[in-house]
């Protein structure tokens, strides 16, 4: 098993990213790293957390998401998109601020508790074992979010003070995933 686990390991690890973004976030690069250079760990897919609008469907498309920021946004820029797309869409468009997500292939169910007990410490309440039979995948996934309908048949639904203060919470909870996923580095 632990020959099948190495070379799951390089082929995942030599994959080019699948990600609709081509590359990893910044803000979970390092904690990924180091995972990765530990014999018993790789991760198979991580998001830092981001900031978006996306136009609610029954099917998933990329064409759904009107803006995606993996960074923290501004009242300005979020209000700047929402004014282009009020010309433009007269679909209903959600404002999401997503948490954090991240899954590590395990060499074992050791590996995996070990991994869980550093997440528990560094803050993380989200996390447990999402696959057990092909392989080990612990799944780490931080609780900050926010999901709201936000334009509607070309209407902005919000005022901007509340726009304002959405922005200032969603930054702050980026803030907040980020610092858990630096802790967690630190532990690893």
């Amino acid at each position: 098993m632990k020959n099948d686990f190495k070379q799951a390991k390089k082929n995942a690890l030599s994959k080019a990213d699948k990600s609709s973004k081509q590359s990893m976030d910044k803000k979970i690069s390092g904690l990924c790293r180091k995972l990765n250079k530990i014999k018993d760990y790789y991760t198979t897919s991580s998001c830092a957390g981001r900031i978006l609008l996306i136009q609610r469907e029954k099917r998933k498309m990329p064409s759904l998401f009107l803006f995606v920021t993996h960074d923290k946004t501004s009242f300005k820029e979020l209000r700047r998109e929402l004014a282009k797309l009020s010309r433009k869409s007269k679909k209903l468009i959600y404002f999401k601020q997503e948490p954090c997500i991240l899954h590590i292939a395990c060499q074992s169910l050791d590996a995996a508790r070990k991994l869980l007990e550093r997440a528990k410490l560094s803050g993380w309440k989200k996390l447990g074992i999402i696959a057990i039979h092909r392989r080990i995948v612990v799944e780490i996934s931080s609780t900050e979010k926010i999901e709201m309908p936000i334009l509607n048949k070309g209407k902005i639904l919000v005022s901007d003070e509340f726009l304002k203060l959405l922005v200032k919470e969603a930054n702050s909870h980026l803030e907040r995933i980020w610092k858990k996923i630096k802790r967690l580095e630190r532990l690893i």
